[in-house]
């Protein structure tokens, strides 16, 4: 255990997945799972009220009658892909949290929605032709190394019919935090990370060569340590379309975030409308 600990206290190499899975871990998914549907907090979803202004946006951007179908990558509980579905489109929603996507299927059936939700990792799926617009929102696509999002946008750029659009958002290099701590905690009776008593050792770490952070979580517990990697890659304008361009992507169009806010060059976040 102790050589463990030892291994873990050491910076990680860029990109270097945790031991353990933030989305896949069944107590880490419950909190979750209540954050997404805190109303008026951005913890895990955006505000609904920012939710609902977002779907508005994008309808006004791609109406339904023209652009039909919604990949919603990243749907967690069905936020958006309700909306979506209520605006008149055509909608799946994909997600890694097997509980977000029970409830969103437990929601859709009880409302008469129909949403078609799949439980797969985003990175495998192998759609061609199949949708008119694809999103990734709430900065999903920050946690994803460059390997990794060049295979999403790849995939996306399959998925795609002639035309559609991908929209997603990311937060900007002004979000950087150089600082780098570490801070141990006592839980005598769980948290947001782990049941149980346990003890919490949170760091964070900068990577400059990458504009990257990551959050280290590090569970010790009677008989456990966990450790788990929470990568946040922040980006510039001319960062995003050189990847948007390697995939394909086209007439690549800047906001300041999804509900169609004016992009500001200097701003925390940007928000991409890409064109296949």
């Amino acid at each position: 255990m102790l050589n463990k600990i030892k291994d873990y206290l050491e910076k990680p190499e860029l990109n270097t997945p945790g031991k353990n899975n933030i989305w896949t871990d069944t107590h880490i998914s419950k909190g979750m799972l209540e954050s997404h549907l805190e109303r008026d907090t951005d913890a895990a979803s955006r505000p609904f009220e920012f939710v609902d202004r977002s779907v508005e946006w994008i309808r006004t951007l791609a109406s339904p009658e023209k652009y039909k179908s919604v990949l919603d990558l990243g749907c967690g509980p069905g936020l958006y892909a309700e909306r979506f579905y209520d605006t008149g489109y055509s909608v799946t929603g994909v997600d890694w949290s097997k509980r977000s996507i029970n409830y969103a299927e437990e929601c859709a059936a009880s409302t008469g929605r129909n949403i078609n939700y799949i439980w797969q990792n985003y990175l495998t799926i192998e759609h061609k032709n199949a949708f008119d617009i694809a999103v990734v929102i709430s900065y999903d696509f920050c946690v994803l190394s460059k390997s990794e999002r060049k295979i999403m946008l790849d995939k996306i750029y399959r998925a795609l019919r002639p035309g559609g659009k991908f929209i997603f958002d990311v937060t900007t290099v002004k979000n950087l935090v150089q600082e780098e701590n570490h801070e141990w905690e006592y839980h005598s009776d769980g948290c947001f990370m782990s049941s149980g008593s346990h003890i919490c050792l949170n760091s964070r770490y900068y990577y400059e060569e990458d504009e990257t952070n990551l959050t280290q979580v590090i569970i010790m517990a009677e008989n456990k340590c966990d450790c788990f990697h929470i990568w946040h890659h922040n980006f510039t304008e001319e960062k995003i379309i050189s990847e948007l361009n390697e995939s394909g992507f086209v007439n690549n169009e800047m906001y300041a975030d999804v509900a169609g806010k004016s992009y500001i060059k200097s701003g925390e976040s940007i928000a991409v409308v890409a064109t296949k």
